[in-house]
């Protein structure tokens, strides 16, 4: 059997929706394989230009103002810039790539899908298509991701869930998680360093549950502040949200650097992931969820039996009602009323983390997987 010289092996990762340091694709991925030999491209479409950054060639196909102008274009400039880096293996990243990469198969090239959530199902829950329009889309990418991923050599998936849909469709597919880097918010400073404070870290939407968070505020007994980081889906929310009473209680930083992030943890007493029970959320593993760990502070997520799993199984924190704002402030209270408890709440999902939930575990399975195919 002939040994492969992976130094050799070109790798090109594409996406058209997410961002050219998304953690996923870029700071884990991308870093990984590079490190590992491979010569890894990025192709995105952001507008910000090309550059090389940790060993990554990242090229830019060009930002799109409107999202069905994306949609309808950037396959093919995505295409055209994959056909010409002439890669042996294509790591797509959005459904919308989904035709490119039989495209490519076409061309005698090895092509991996890679599932960040279940997007048929997320579909059902997006607020900016009518609801029978939302149901034809979500039954089109249904059928179309399953012949396409069938003809694949290999699909990835960021979570069990994912995991137990995709076998179905494709023999070779791997579960690697989107758990977080060990060093990166791994955090050293005492409990009682910490400010009065809470955060949020994500896309802000009326789904990820920001309402009833914002209403939680009007229930806190001490003068507690809301770190809230991300960016609003729509300017509607935004508005309405910034009605709320609790409103005055926020601390809105917009969206941040990982390294902003990190010195909004260290601060905070604990993270908040309290998304509502959508379908497409209920299965899911947030990342934000296990960042908080890493950052040593408690976790309040949503009661889902796989949230209560992780969360409550482990001590690091307690899953309530996303719906029922004062659930969640009595969360946030018991926090702040029992600082030695808190601070331990955090220990244990550290350690959590550091034995189970990181991503040097995921790297491997990664680099098994691109061995394999």
């Amino acid at each position: 059997m002939v040994r492969q010289n992976i130094s050799k092996i070109k790798v090109a990762h594409l996406t058209s929706v997410h961002s050219r340091y998304d953690v996923r694709i870029f700071l884990k991925q991308c870093c990984s394989l590079s490190k590992a030999g491979y010569v890894v491209f990025l192709v995105v479409a952001d507008g910000k230009g090309d550059e090389v950054k940790n060993g990554v060639c990242i090229y830019d196909v060009g930002a799109f103002k409107k999202r069905w102008d994306r949609i309808i274009n950037a396959p093919r400039r995505v295409l055209k810039k994959a056909r010409e880096i002439d890669a042996t293996v294509y790591h797509l990243h959005d459904p919308e790539l989904l035709p490119i990469g039989l495209k490519l198969k076409r061309l005698g090239k090895r092509v991996i899908f890679d599932s960040h959530e279940d997007v048929p199902e997320q579909v059902l829950n997006k607020p900016y298509l009518i609801k029978p329009l939302r149901w034809l889309i979500s039954q089109f990418l249904r059928i179309y991701e399953r012949y396409a991923c069938n003809r694949f050599d290999g699909v990835i998936c960021a979570s069990p869930f994912i995991l137990d849909k995709f076998t179905q469709i494709n023999e070779r597919t791997a579960n690697i998680n989107n758990f977080p880097l060990t060093e990166e918010f791994t955090i050293d400073n005492v409990w009682t360093d910490k400010k009065k404070e809470i955060c949020y870290l994500g896309g802000i939407s009326k789904i990820r549950g920001i309402f009833e968070l914002i209403q939680a505020m009007d229930f806190i007994e001490h003068d507690i502040r809301l770190n809230l980081c991300g960016k609003f889906d729509e300017s509607v929310t935004e508005h309405s949200i910034k009605s709320l009473s609790g409103w005055d209680k926020v601390i809105e930083y917009g969206f941040v650097s990982r390294a902003e992030v990190r010195t909004i943890l260290a601060k905070s007493i604990a993270g908040l992931v309290t998304l509502l029970p959508a379908s497409n959320y209920v299965n899911a593993q947030p990342n934000k969820m296990f960042e908080y760990m890493s950052a040593s502070i408690p976790v309040i997520a949503s009661n889902f039996p796989l949230w209560r799993e992780i969360i409550e199984g482990g001590k690091c924190g307690f899953c309530v009602d996303p719906l029922d704002p004062k659930a969640i402030a009595t969360a946030i209270n018991y926090i702040a009323n029992h600082p030695a408890e808190a601070e331990q709440m955090g220990k244990n999902g550290h350690r959590a983390v550091l034995e189970r939930y990181n991503w040097g575990i995921e790297e491997k399975k990664l680099i098994t997987f691109y061995k394999d195919i």
